[in-house]
């Protein structure tokens, strides 16, 4: 059997580029004359924009750590033990770059392993131990703190979460049996499986303390001096921390059965996590820790090992790395400041638009359009909206009046835009529109000034065709809700030059997009591939399979929402509009379904009504529908699906529409939703062996985003 410090020794072997952390421990007299204390501190030696991590050599200095106090602990000389970070950060978990390299399932269970048995460690002191959550905490960071005896949280805690989930882990150091076992099943399911699936989302300080995961709270300016007043009130007995009982009875198993309608209706059964983490928060109710962590380390080897982590890991590091430095991206030093803005049309995405680059750029906006009326209306959104953001608490008054007064509207182009430095176009998807609007604007303003336009599918070369300065436009393609979707797909016309992209690459950078370069191709890469996708969908249905047949055949992969509720998201008629773009590009593959049409011409917005508040296929589409009588199983129907996707997706990186695969999954994550477990779509098509079905060879080398061989 293998120490633990053998365990750690043979993990570090494996991994010689780790960031490590030091446990540096000092010692000093507590408050309130309640005696000597040892506290450990967690730091990487880097300042807060590197988190702290637990990778194993990190782990070992933390055992050593524990040595000594441990054995100062048994020997009478310290009363008390805490743990913190260094400013801003306390610990942010395992070092993922580590879990990449592991090639052996044993070595994926020593990381387990190690991890838990340096871990409990903190329990089984001599003397209390505490832990004091003074930055952002994630995964193995807040595991950490939970094997301690008490805990504090700092009111700036920004960022608190066991996102394991959310990558295809389970919280496998103490996460998935210590919690439950501390705040109730309920919590513990909310933490661990609702909040990762919803986008990984993080708790604050504040609701740190609600949901009893930490004992006291603190504000952040003097954290630290008020934890150890208070651990010493606690070590003297002046204050009792008191906690509610857990309920193991039926309020445990609910609360598991709540978590698997959760995964259900996140991941529809495609990726295990979830599942995982909720078998040992099931088993967690006998309160028997040893057997949970057992439970916790085996989950992790199998899962370590797994083609979804890997793919969860891959679609994680395109979003942190790939996603901020943009590959094809000209030199950042080329792009010109940009101090006033323009925005063509008031409509609702013209208005999203002016509300986006006001609170990033905070410079002026300028809205036209084709009446004052609608300018009006466009403005107002905008002021409407910068005082939600006032209510919530988001921004204070004179922020919101600064902002108010940034956006403004008026008719004459050429007084809006005279002085402005990017002028985007949001006006109706129409070519001849928009070639009028773009010679307007390049009448009235300055040389230098950008041209961007938002279409989602015209030429942007035939766009800037007619202009005498056609090297200055841009395409700037953002997804619905532009709040909410981080893509923006940057699109270099033949003409455009390096200076022009340049300077819409650090605007995207400003607007916090995430900003991927494409080739000027019909339709770019998002639509393409959902109008390809939608399109199999739609002709499956127009030749005769059932409508829920059709639309519950796609469910295994996980997608945010079914293909005929993004349509309605989308608007059937942007649909069409997209569809007919693309059959003109390429008749062979893109098809204009008639059903589609039917259901655009009778004004309809989407297949479904909700009365019963789940989707019902409206009766009144239904009786437009004209279908053949060829019905596909659900089996057919994702086979067919899937093939044109992987041959479309194959035919774009021959035509060079992205620099490599990685994009069109960097796309289709931060553009459509794509599951973050599935790595995005073309680590899934390798795995299904459609991608050598189809084209005849892998999007990506066996290892990357799938298990190691």
């Amino acid at each position: 059997m293998s120490t633990t410090a053998e365990l750690l020794k043979q993990a570090s072997d494996l991994f010689p580029d780790e960031v490590v952390t030091q446990a540096h421990v000092r010692h000093f007299d507590l408050p309130l004359g309640a005696g000597r204390f040892a506290l450990i501190t967690l730091d990487n030696g880097l300042d807060h924009t590197k988190p702290t991590t637990f990778g194993p050599a990190s782990l070992a200095n933390l055992d050593a750590a524990i040595d000594q106090v441990e054995k100062e602990a048994a020997d009478g000389e310290i009363v008390g033990v805490g743990i913190t970070g260094k400013p801003f950060i306390f610990a942010v978990g395992a070092d993922l770059k580590g879990v990449e390299l592991l090639k052996e399932r044993e070595h994926a269970l020593a990381i387990g392993k190690g991890g838990h048995d340096v871990f409990k460690r903190l329990s089984k002191l001599a003397v209390p131990t505490f832990a004091y959550y003074n930055g952002a905490a994630m995964g193995g960071g807040v595991e950490v703190g939970l094997h301690c005896t008490y805990r504090t949280v700092s009111t700036a805690v920004p960022a608190f979460s066991l996102p394991e989930v959310f990558l295809g882990l389970v919280p496998g150091w103490g996460g998935c049996t210590l919690l439950p076992n501390l705040i109730g099943a309920d919590k513990a399911v909310t933490v661990i499986i609702e909040n990762s699936l919803n986008q990984n989302r993080q708790l604050k300080g504040k609701q740190v303390h609600e949901l009893g995961i930490a004992d006291a709270i603190f504000e952040g300016a003097d954290f630290l001096e008020q934890s150890l007043v208070w651990t010493a009130s606690v070590l003297k007995g002046d204050v009792t921390v008191e906690r509610p009982a857990v309920d193991r009875g039926e309020a445990w198993d609910q609360a598991v059965e709540r978590g698997r309608a959760i995964a259900d209706s996140k991941v529809h059964g495609a990726a295990p996590a979830a599942y995982r983490a909720l078998d040992i928060i099931a088993a967690a109710k006998s309160g028997d820790l040893q057997a949970g962590f057992d439970a916790e380390d085996e989950a992790l080897a199998d899962l370590i090992m797994s083609g979804e982590l890997r793919a969860g890991l891959y679609a994680f590091n395109l979003v942190q790395k790939r996603g901020k430095r943009p590959v094809g991206a000209p030199d950042k030093s080329l792009a010109r400041p940009v101090t006033k803005v323009g925005v063509v049309g008031a409509g609702l995405m013209a208005s999203q638009l002016a509300l986006l680059f006001v609170r990033r750029l905070e410079v002026p906006v300028v809205l036209t359009d084709i009446d004052q009326e609608r300018i009006d209306k466009g403005v107002a959104y905008v002021h409407s909206e910068i005082d939600k953001l006032l209510g919530k608490g988001r921004i204070d008054q004179d922020k919101a009046n600064r902002l108010k007064a940034l956006v403004t509207g008026v008719l004459d182009k050429a007084e809006g835009f005279a002085d402005a430095d990017f002028v985007i176009e949001a006006v109706f998807e129409e070519m001849g529109v928009k070639q009028q609007v773009f010679a307007e604007v390049e009448a009235v303003a300055p040389e230098h000034a950008i041209l961007a336009t938002n279409t989602s599918s015209l030429s942007v070369t035939e766009m800037a065709s007619k202009l005498k300065h056609p090297e200055r436009v841009v395409g700037f393609h953002f997804f619905n809700p532009v709040a909410v979707l981080p893509l923006l797909e940057v699109v270099r016309g033949e003409k455009t030059d390096d200076a022009s992209l340049a300077t819409a690459f650090a605007v995207a950078k400003k607007l916090k997009k995430t900003a991927v370069l494409v080739k000027d191709a019909p339709a770019f890469v998002v639509n393409r591939i959902l109008t390809r996708f939608m399109g199999e969908i739609q002709n499956v249905i127009d030749e005769g399979t059932p409508v829920e047949v059709a639309e519950k055949a796609v469910e295994p992969l996980g997608l945010p929402m079914s293909p005929l509720v993004l349509l309605e998201l989308v608007g059937p008629a942007i649909g069409l509009h997209v569809s007919e773009t693309l059959n003109k590009a390429f008749p062979d593959r893109f098809t204009v379904s008639p059903n589609l049409k039917a259901v655009v011409e009778a004004g309809k917005r989407g297949f479904y009504v909700y009365d019963s508040g789940k989707p019902e296929l409206d009766p009144e589409v239904a009786a437009l529908l004209k279908q053949g009588d060829t019905v596909l199983t659900e089996d057919q129907v994702r086979a067919r699906v899937l093939d044109a996707v992987a041959q479309e997706i194959g035919l774009m990186l021959d035509e060079g529409v992205v620099a490599e695969p990685q994009d069109i999954d960097l796309c289709l994550i931060t553009g459509a939703g794509w599951p973050f477990h599935l790595g995005g779509i073309t680590p899934y098509l390798d795995r299904e062996g459609i991608s050598e079905r189809v084209n005849g060879k892998r999007f990506l080398p066996v290892g990357v985003a799938s298990a190691p061989a």
